[in-house]
């Protein structure tokens, strides 16, 4: 029997050397596709180049950032009412005047010739009325006298007519007699009635024409009043006391009805005229608060007038100081102020405003891990704003840090490797 060989068992067979050397290409398959996706959706970035803020929690006011102009609490224009010409000039623009002060004297002809002509007028009407109750009074006197002329003979004709009656019981006189007595009694007793019938109706005619001349006389006196009235205005006194701050006249002058003269500042008091956008026309109401600081301090305002009207996409409000106005605020001044736009939240998430909401309009933002060399991209919600914060309604917490700077050189990596 020859001897058995003994078969040396091959250590690497072809099936294991490809069943290795395929996990082998699988492995660095994926290294390459990690280290690839992973090169191309991260960006390096240098951290002393971007702004990192954290994620506060606290109270928050929404508030619109509006710059108003400090004006006096009143204003008064002075106004020409008639066509003038300016005569005189008391108090020069730039002065403080008191209620009452002589500022101009204008003067107007045809005014002036009004008020003569409504003189005359109202002289010849009074003449009339005086006139008219002097003929009222003998017309009268002459009626009076009249009636007792026929008062007399009535008495006499009576007594005769009484005694012809007597007469013709024992027909001591002729029928004709006695009837030519009777009639005339009867005659004048029916031109008595008919004389003081006809007094009567006169003197209601006579009396109700004074009344007409006297309610005509009172109409021209008031009327005569009004344009003295205008006279006494040309003559344009301060109506309050404060600073005439503007004054539009020269002697000789001319000047339309209606047209401005001057105007009288109350210096003692300010409001704050503010235009606002009208995008918030609907949430700006009388008792809405405001800040400003000035000199140091922050001080407060209120909305005490909204004036509704648009005018280039802006509306219009005056604001008062509700304590002492400070030290230093001068007409004219421009004050920076944040207007409250709804009620203080206290437990609201926040984070500050910065150039990424340019980018990603709010949407979403890049979040730091816990080591602060990562930031990924994350979704978030906002709600309300002001000058300084945003308020986050969903996807961030109190503690995480958000890079707050532009994010236009960061392009659409989803992940910055901060260095």
């Amino acid at each position: 029997m020859g001897m058995d060989r003994t078969i040396e068992k091959k250590k690497w067979p072809p099936k294991r050397i490809a069943s290795y050397s395929a996990v082998a290409i699988f492995v660095l398959f994926v290294i390459y596709v990690f280290v690839f996706q992973f090169s191309k959706s991260s960006l390096n970035v240098r951290k002393e180049r971007i702004t990192i803020s954290e994620v506060t929690k606290g109270a928050f006011q929404e508030f619109i950032p509006v710059i108003g102009e400090v004006m006096p609490i009143e204003t008064y224009h002075l106004d020409a009412v008639e066509g003038v010409r300016v005569e005189e000039i008391y108090i020069e623009a730039g002065s403080v005047v008191k209620q009452g002060d002589k500022i101009l004297s204008l003067g107007n002809t045809n005014l002036l010739l009004d008020i003569m002509w409504r003189e005359a007028e109202l002289f010849q009407q009074s003449n009339n009325l005086r006139n008219t109750r002097l003929q009222m009074e003998q017309y009268r006197l002459q009626l009076s006298q009249e009636l007792a002329s026929i008062d007399n003979q009535l008495q006499q004709q009576k007594r005769t007519y009484e005694r012809y009656q007597e007469l013709m019981k024992d027909n001591l006189i002729s029928q004709h007699e006695f009837d030519l007595a009777k009639d005339q009694y009867e005659y004048l007793v029916k031109r008595r009635e008919l004389i003081i019938e006809s007094q009567t109706n006169e003197l209601k005619f006579r009396q109700s024409q004074i009344e007409a001349l006297e309610s005509s006389l009172r109409r021209m006196q008031d009327n005569l009043e009004v344009v003295k009235q205008k006279q006494e205005n040309l003559t344009i006194r301060a109506p309050i006391s404060g600073h005439l701050t503007a004054l539009d006249a020269e002697i000789g002058q001319s000047k339309a009805p209606g047209l401005r003269i001057g105007q009288i500042d109350v210096m003692d008091a300010f409001r704050v005229r503010v235009p606002v956008d009208e995008h918030y026309i609907a949430r700006v109401e009388q008792g809405r608060g405001g800040t400003f600081d000035f000199a140091g301090n922050t001080y407060n305002l209120i909305v005490d007038r909204v004036y509704l009207e648009v005018v280039d996409g802006r509306f219009e409000i005056d604001m008062l100081f509700p304590e002492e106005v400070p030290q230093g605020i001068r007409r004219g001044m421009s004050l920076h102020i944040r207007l409250e736009m709804g009620d203080i939240s206290d437990d609201a998430i926040m984070l500050a405003k910065g150039g990424f909401f340019q980018t990603t309009g709010g949407n979403w933002v890049y979040v730091l891990d816990n080591s602060e060399k990562i930031a990924t991209k994350r979704p978030i919600r906002l709600g309300m704003s002001n000058a300084y914060v945003h308020e986050i309604l969903e996807g961030l917490q109190p503690g995480e840090k958000v890079i707050t700077s532009s994010y236009e050189s960061f392009g659409n990596h989803e992940r910055l490797v901060l260095k």
